[in-house]
């Protein structure tokens, strides 16, 4: 599970996905930009996309990290990685990284770049699979 959000005047904004063992994909992001309300998509995906997930969690060296030397979240935001594989569970939650330089003048450079890239990188992923799954039309016969 990951969360990524702030809170301004307007209310509480998040973008939060999910991607459980049986390939359910669960995305929200809510948004107060113009009243919009909250977008919730559902996705079932196949054994390969949750192996490939799994794969590159466990390359990107992030059951070995720990948030304790990160930036601490703050009013400008907060993120959270949750990682659950096979028996090994891991957390962690630091602010919003907007810039590189953050990571590089961080207490643990090594650990936030590889959250930051493991985020980033199944994000994309993320973005994608939704993307193809509702916007693409099917090519008519």
């Amino acid at each position: 599970r990951y969360y990524v959000g702030h809170t301004t005047k307007f209310g509480n904004e998040f973008l939060e996905f999910e991607l459980r063992n049986d390939g359910v994909l669960r995305y929200a992001n809510n948004s107060h930009y113009r009243n919009d309300n909250t977008v919730k998509k559902q996705v079932k995906c196949s054994q390969a996309i949750v192996d490939l997930v799994k794969k590159m969690t466990i390359e990107s060296n992030i059951f070995l990290c720990d948030d304790a030397k990160w930036p601490e979240p703050d009013r400008d935001g907060k993120q959270e990685l949750d990682v659950q594989i096979g028996g090994t569970h891991v957390s962690f939650a630091t602010n919003k990284i907007g810039q590189l330089k953050l990571i590089e003048q961080s207490a643990d450079p090594q650990g936030l770049g590889a959250f930051f890239f493991l985020v980033n990188e199944v994000k994309d992923l993320v973005f994608a699979l939704l993307s193809m799954h509702f916007k693409i039309n099917p090519v008519a016969n």
